[in-house]
């Protein structure tokens, strides 16, 4: 299937405005397919950014039955444009909508669809160092009618928009809290998909602990309350004397991160040793406080790398690298975003060029 291009005219196409905001702005462009069971995946096109047009009774506003995807594109040192691994994301894009019932996308059009929308808005790439064009793949159920069962029918679409850096201090650490009261998902749950409802069910905590001082909410595990599973907007990782970098292992209920995948294949090459592992939330903070533990940092697409200065758990402050960035983060960092804007090579062929 080819996609129909209905751009607009160059004249009434705008570039990237100095002042932006992650998730507000957005680019001139997007790309919408449909699906139904008589035609299959159906009118692939780019067209100019514009609402969309839903019954009142499509299951996606009834029963959840929504994926979606977050990746980026980076204007290089010279000039060109970079997408990071994007044909991870559209895999994992593909296992999320399995899960939700959901019909696969041919994997290629998806991967040209986005090529194509971020050339046509290529002026929306920011030049800014650190800020990139962040790229949103969605897919819902569209069918109307009211009655608990898969839709029939669904939109594919994609949008694009300027993205400075997730969290307002940059690699400035963050307080994260552990929650003892909520959990998010369970194994055998809709966890290790990247469905709206694993992060609605996150929003209850997230804004009682903003209200204490906390940027995140680090969860543990549904059964027992006890495992450490992963921060509301990415993974986390835990170093142990500079040397070793730990993560919890895939359980099911975890969002298969591409930035932590990309940690665990690229730290070895700098020296690193990597582990998956079942962590227990009392062993780590006790690991903290004894100074085993020497940094934290969370990993995701949004933020890259996040250092971690403070879990607060049960009442209590657990400070880690004295509430500083360690070189553990900083060098990842480096390296990882090296990458994506094209200043360090590129060994593990991980580079699409736009």
């Amino acid at each position: 299937m080819m996609i129909k291009i209905n751009s607009l005219p160059i004249e009434q196409c705008n570039a990237c405005p100095e002042e932006y905001s992650f998730g507000v702005t957005f680019s001139d462009h997007m790309f919408l397919q449909n699906f139904d069971q008589d035609n299959g995946w159906n009118d692939a096109n780019i067209g100019p950014y514009r609402p969309l047009s839903l019954d009142p009774s499509a299951a996606v506003f009834h029963y959840s039955q929504e994926i979606f995807e977050g990746l980026k594109a980076y204007k290089d040192v010279n000039g060109g444009i970079n997408l990071f691994r994007p044909e991870e994301n559209i895999k994992r894009f593909n296992r999320s909508a399995k899960r939700m019932v959901m019909p696969e996308v041919d994997e290629a059009l998806h991967l040209d669809a986005i090529k194509s929308l971020v050339k046509i808005d290529k002026a929306w790439v920011p030049d800014q160092k650190g800020a990139s064009l962040y790229i949103r793949p969605t897919m819902i159920a569209t069918s109307p009618k009211l009655g608990l069962g898969a839709s029939s029918a669904y939109s594919h679409f994609i949008i694009t928009g300027p993205a400075g850096s997730y969290f307002s201090g940059g690699l400035t650490p963050i307080a994260v809290f552990v929650s003892d009261e909520y959990r998010r998902a369970v194994k055998g749950g809709v966890g290790e998909a990247k469905t709206g409802g694993n992060y609605a069910a996150s929003l209850l905590a997230s804004e009682e602990v903003s209200k204490i001082g906390y940027s995140q909410v680090l969860w543990l595990d549904a059964v027992n309350g006890q495992y450490i599973e992963e921060v509301g907007a990415m993974n986390i990782c835990f170093v142990y004397e500079g040397k070793k970098i730990v993560t919890p292992a895939l359980s099911g209920s975890i969002l298969p991160g591409i930035t932590r995948d990309s940690i665990l294949k690229l730290a070895p090459t700098l020296g690193y040793e990597v582990s998956e592992q079942k962590l227990d939330i009392n062993e780590i903070l006790a690991d903290i406080d004894s100074g085993k533990i020497t940094e934290v940092f969370g990993c995701g697409t949004a933020a890259v790398i996040s250092p971690v200065g403070e879990l607060g758990f049960k009442g209590n402050k657990h400070i880690i690298n004295s509430n500083q960035t360690g070189p553990v983060s900083k060098h990842l960092y480096d390296e990882l975003t090296g990458i994506q804007y094209g200043t360090h090579e590129d060994k593990f062929g991980w580079i699409h060029k736009v």
